[in-house]
C-alpha cells in the first residue's frame, strides 16, 4: 500500500428507529475502521471535539477502529409543541451525524460536526500511537493502554489516563488531571496542569524527573524522596515608564532520583499527588 496515499471515509448517518445495546432508542451510532499506511510504524491520532467525550484504548490489533454515538437532536417546539401551529405538522430536517476520518502516513485526522450537539467516541487504536486529543464541553478525556506523545486538552471536564508508557502533555480547566504511566520517556520534558481540580500523576519507582511544582490554593504530596531545592527564592525585576516591579517566584524546585527531564504540575484550586508506582 503506497505511504503517500490518502483514505477519507465520510459517513452521513440517516436517522434510525432502532435500538442498541446501552444507546437510547433514537441516538445515531457509526463505525469508521482506518488501516494505517504502514502498519509496522506507530501511527498517530488527531481528534478535535467541540461537545462530547474521547475514549482512547490501545489493543493489539493494526487498524483504528472508531465508534461514535450522537443523540438525536429535539427542539423546544417539537419537545413542548408551538400554540402557534393550530395542529399543523412539523416537518423536521434530516437529522444526520457527520463524521470523517482521514489518512495519510499513519497519521488519521477525526472531524465531526460535534458544535451541533455532543458526539461521544470510543477510539481502539494500535499500543504504539500518539495521540492529540481534545474537547470543550460536555465530555471527558480517558486513555488506556497506549505507548506514544500525548498532547490532551479538555476546558469543561475530566483528563484520566492510564498505563501510559511515553509521555504526556495534559491541561484541563475544570477537572481532575489523573496519570499513570507504566514507562516514561527518559529525554522528554512533561506538564502536567488545570485551574479547579487536582492533578494526580503516578510514575514507575525507578522515573527520574526535576519537578517544577506551584499549587496557588492547594498542597502538594509525595511518596517519592524529592531533593528539593533549598536555594533563594527566585526573583525577576521589571522597568516600566521609570517604575521597577519585583516578582517572586513560588514555584517549589526538585528532583526525583537524582533529576531528568522537567516535569511541571501546576494548579490554583486543588491538590497535587506525585505517586510512586506499587
Amino acid at each position: 500500500m503506497a505511504s503517500n496515499r490518502s483514505i477519507i471515509a465520510s459517513l452521513f448517518v440517516p436517522f434510525l428507529f432502532m435500538a442498541y445495546p446501552l444507546v437510547a432508542q433514537n441516538d445515531l451510532k457509526e463505525q469508521i475502521t482506518v488501516s494505517l499506511s504502514d502498519p509496522a510504524k506507530p501511527g498517530f491520532l488527531n481528534v478535535g471535539l467541540v461537545n462530547g467525550s474521547i475514549r482512547v484504548t490501545g489493543y493489539s490489533g493494526k487498524d483504528i477502529v472508531i465508534n461514535a454515538i450522537a443523540a438525536a437532536r429535539k427542539s423546544d417546539k417539537e419537545e413542548k409543541g408551538d400554540a402557534s401551529a393550530n395542529g399543523m405538522k412539523r416537518i423536521a430536517a434530516g437529522a444526520n451525524m457527520d463524521i470523517s476520518a482521514e489518512e495519510k502516513d499513519n497519521h488519521v485526522k477525526v472531524s465531526s460536526d460535534s458544535w451541533k450537539r455532543p458526539i461521544d467516541l470510543t477510539i481502539k487504536v494500535p499500543q504504539r500511537c500518539s495521540l492529540k486529543l481534545s474537547t470543550v464541553n460536555q465530555g471527558e478525556i480517558t486513555v488506556e493502554n497506549v505507548n506514544g506523545a500525548l498532547e490532551v486538552t479538555n476546558v469543561n471536564g475530566a483528563i484520566q489516563l492510564s498505563g501510559i508508557a511515553g509521555s504526556v502533555v495534559a491541561n484541563t480547566v475544570n477537572g481532575n488531571l489523573i496519570v499513570s504511566f507504566k514507562a516514561v520517556d527518559a529525554n522528554v520534558p512533561m506538564a502536567f496542569s488545570t485551574l479547579n481540580g487536582n492533578v494526580d500523576v503516578t510514575f514507575p519507582a525507578n522515573a527520574k524527573a526535576s519537578v517544577k511544582l506551584k499549587s496557588d490554593r492547594g498542597d502538594v504530596y509525595s511518596d517519592f524522596d524529592i531533593d528539593v531545592d533549598k536555594g533563594p527564592l527566585k526573583t525577576t525585576r521589571t522597568e516600566k515608564n521609570g517604575m521597577y516591579r519585583v516578582t517572586v517566584e513560588d514555584w517549589v524546585r526538585g528532583k526525583i532520583n537524582g533529576g531528568g527531564p522537567e516535569m511541571m504540575m501546576k494548579n490554583m484550586n486543588g491538590n497535587i499527588y506525585i505517586r510512586k508506582a506499587k
